[in-house]
């Protein structure tokens, strides 16, 4: 019965991805009409950078798994945060987060308290660095590192505290490495966000300094703490807007780019479809041949 649902649920779900893909282009011509008006070098640079983007998250992935002692094969883990960055952006709100918890509790048995205490990890990770690329450009060295500090202890309070809360048991040694690991994984990810973000602002026209790139980033990603929207459709722009001060790049300027953002991470998100359907007909036909080379008993 197991092995029936499995068969049966990835296509079904494959298939449910397929079409709310469809449903999404049919509603907005104008992200079809910005992909066809980009030049194709830039959107092939944009999905390549962001398959780099996919690696750090796969990266992370591997480094909370490895804080319990658990194991995923990497093909699994590309499809993993395959089908996570599809669901973050079609589903209601960010759906990804919750689709992660329920796939690493009922396949690998990892607890919920134990799922949050490693995402709060990275998100302390996530929230020190981006502190510190929202103030580098604009602010002198010793207040960008005094309030890169102060978030970063802000958040490992918070981790700290839910840790003793929750009674999540992890050795000190290997929350080291853990921590270590994914820290590492994170640089890389937020250092690939700042490359997309330049590439994208300089496709729009601006001559954005590396400092303005910078605090741009920052102030994007902050954006992922409050994006109940899909793909934070709306949040990130307002949060750019507001933070004009920082990064000193005008209102229009940060429109064009979001829109060249979401045609290429759309673009991006086809790949990872046509990626997802491919590794399943692989298994698939995996699976048909070992079973017909299996000798009739």
């Amino acid at each position: 019965m197991k092995q029936l649902l499995k068969t049966v649920l990835g296509p079904v779900i494959v298939l449910l991805t397929v079409v709310v893909f469809a449903y999404y282009l049919g509603h907005h011509p104008q992200t079809v009409e910005r992909i066809r008006q980009t030049p194709p070098l830039v959107l092939l640079l944009l999905v390549a950078l962001y398959m780099v983007w996919l690696l750090a998250l796969a990266l992370i992935t591997r480094g909370s798994l490895r804080l319990y002692h658990k194991y995923m094969s990497r093909q699994e883990n590309l499809l993993f945060n395959a089908y996570s960055s599809l669901i973050n952006f079609f589903g209601p709100g960010q759906s990804g987060p919750v689709f992660r918890g329920v796939y690493l509790k009922k396949r690998h048995q990892l607890g919920i308290k134990q799922y949050i205490f490693a995402t709060l990890l990275y998100y302390a990770c996530y929230a020190a660095l981006s502190a510190l690329l929202l103030l580098v450009g604009s602010r002198p060295w010793w207040q960008t590192l005094g309030i890169m500090l102060l978030v970063g202890v802000g958040s490992l309070a918070v981790v700290r505290r839910y840790k003793r809360r929750s009674h999540v048991a992890t050795s000190t040694g290997t929350l080291r490495t853990v921590m270590l690991w994914i820290f590492g994984a994170t640089v890389l990810q937020i250092a690939t966000q700042a490359v997309i973000y330049g590439v994208e602002l300089r496709s729009v026209g601006a001559h954005p300094s590396l400092g303005q790139i910078l605090s741009y980033t920052g102030v994007a990603n902050f954006s992922l703490f409050v994006a109940i929207t899909p793909g934070a459709i709306g949040i990130r722009e307002a949060f750019l807007r507001f933070g004009e001060g920082l990064h000193h790049l005008d209102t229009s300027t940060i429109v064009a780019a979001n829109v060249v953002d979401r045609a290429g991470y759309l673009l991006f998100l086809g790949v990872l479809l046509v990626l997802v359907i491919g590794l399943h007909a692989t298994d698939k036909l995996h699976l048909r041949t070992v079973r017909s080379e299996t000798p009739d008993e």
